[in-house]
């Protein structure tokens, strides 16, 4: 059974060119994964594309056009079995793409590796990335000094790396003890899946053996049961099969549950009949289960992508208006009150508008830089006061950081990234406020 071992994602990230593709495709070609023969073609399309030494990105980009299709994301990413997990590796084609996978996509990031180039260093994307895997709650992060063959193996170049991004990593406020930092060359095959003959200086493990040494993620199974749907089939004599990843919780057969915001914006009540994983009948599925499930009083037109199923007695919040700490990273020019842009939580899109411009945070201390700046621009946090236009479904950090992030897009580009701190509840006629 697929059950055997945990699943575990990782993802990429780095600045352009640093060399992620090509040490994926490395890792993926020392290990066995990609065949002799597959990699010889990709050697000629390289070289036929004039770009000698590319065969090993070609292995992560030949999924490119499988990757466009959006959020049915990790069918086609790659997948290595280690001793003790299954781990699913999310090659970020730069930020545009990662935050769309990392929030919007099924799958969250348990760590990643930043990819620094060893000559070029530290660079202004790198300090992007920091942030959005921190907003993102990423915890686990590995530095690997890449192509370090550009600067002879040499000890100094690794070290002035690890000095510079150590700065960063505190200014973004990861601990330092917890980082591990890998010496390696993914186009040479150096510290990637085989130990590197070159830096005999280096004592520390490869890429391959570091994804065992990766904590398992905790399951959020304390947490009320939350699950976004991602889409909604009919199923011949079944009927209606709302499919998604139980983000929060356990789902159980016999469950009384409240779907949100539902057709009517006001929730759908129903009860789990069924529930199926890999066509298979199950009576109870955890966090991190990708499932579908069939409930009772729930048809076609009630629900639709977007709507979170949560557990009847503790159901989730829908906003009337929230507060949120935001990183703007890539607005052509700058956020002022009255923005409306697409913020994307969970499975669903909701256009939102700012309706407050807080305050504007220090992003190295985290302290307030400036009261009620009168806009925003990229690099910036900031606390801002957010109202959607239509029914969110969006729960405060601390009650559940699942539920919390989101993604802000706007023409097709992300432009920001957030976590909700604090929210005013919807209320509807008739109802008393809480």
């Amino acid at each position: 059974m697929a059950h055997e071992k945990p699943n575990f994602n990782v993802v990429f990230v780095g600045h352009v060119d640093h060399g992620k593709s090509t040490t994926v495709g490395r890792l993926m070609y020392d290990s066995g994964i990609i065949p002799e023969q597959d990699m010889k073609k990709l050697k000629e399309e390289a070289v036929k594309h004039g770009k000698i030494g590319f065969e090993f990105a070609f292995v992560m980009d030949k999924f490119k056009e499988e990757r466009e299709r959006g959020v049915t994301i990790s069918l086609s990413y790659q997948k290595i079995i280690t001793q003790k997990y299954q781990v699913t590796i999310i090659d970020a084609p730069g930020h545009k793409d990662f935050v769309k996978n990392m929030i919007t996509g099924a799958s969250q990031a348990d760590a990643a590796f930043l990819v620094v180039a060893a000559k070029e260093g530290v660079q202004p994307q790198t300090k992007e990335h920091l942030w959005l895997l921190r907003t993102m709650g990423v915890e686990q992060i590995v530095v690997l000094a890449n192509k370090m063959d550009t600067v002879d193996y040499k000890e100094a170049a690794f070290n002035k790396v690890k000095e510079d991004v150590s700065a960063l990593l505190k200014s973004v406020g990861y601990k330092l003890d917890k980082v591990t930092f890998i010496a390696a060359s993914g186009l040479k095959g150096d510290n990637v899946a085989k130990k590197s003959e070159n830096m005999s200086w280096y004592k520390g493990p490869t890429v391959m053996e570091q994804l065992d040494k990766f904590e398992p993620p905790k399951k959020p199974t304390t947490l009320p049961m939350r699950m976004p749907i991602q889409d909604v089939y009919e199923i011949t004599g079944i009927g209606t099969v709302p499919v998604g990843k139980i983000e929060t919780g356990i789902i159980k057969v016999g469950q009384k549950v409240k779907v949100l915001p539902g057709r009517s914006g006001k929730g759908v009540d129903g009860e789990i009949k069924s529930i199926e994983m890999h066509h298979e009948q199950l009576q109870e599925a955890p966090a991190g289960d990708n499932v579908g499930i069939n409930i009772r009083g729930v048809g076609k037109k009630d629900v639709a992508r977007g709507d979170v199923i949560c557990d009847a007695a503790k159901p989730a919040t829908m906003a009337e208006e929230f507060t949120a700490q935001i990183a703007v990273i890539n607005h052509p020019s700058v956020i002022a009150k009255g923005y409306c842009p697409v913020f994307h939580v969970h499975t669903a899109q909701v256009p939102c508008q700012f309706v407050e411009l807080v305050q504007k945070l220090d992003p190295k201390t985290g302290q307030v830089a400036q009261e009620h700046p009168d806009f925003i621009k990229n690099g910036d946090v900031a606390i801002v006061k957010i109202k959607p236009i239509g029914n969110l479904v969006i729960e405060k950090q601390k009650e559940n950081p699942h539920m919390a992030r989101f993604a802000i897009r706007d023409a097709g580009a992300t432009v920001a990234a957030g976590i909700c701190i604090d929210l005013v509840e919807k209320k509807f006629s008739g109802e008393k406020a809480k």
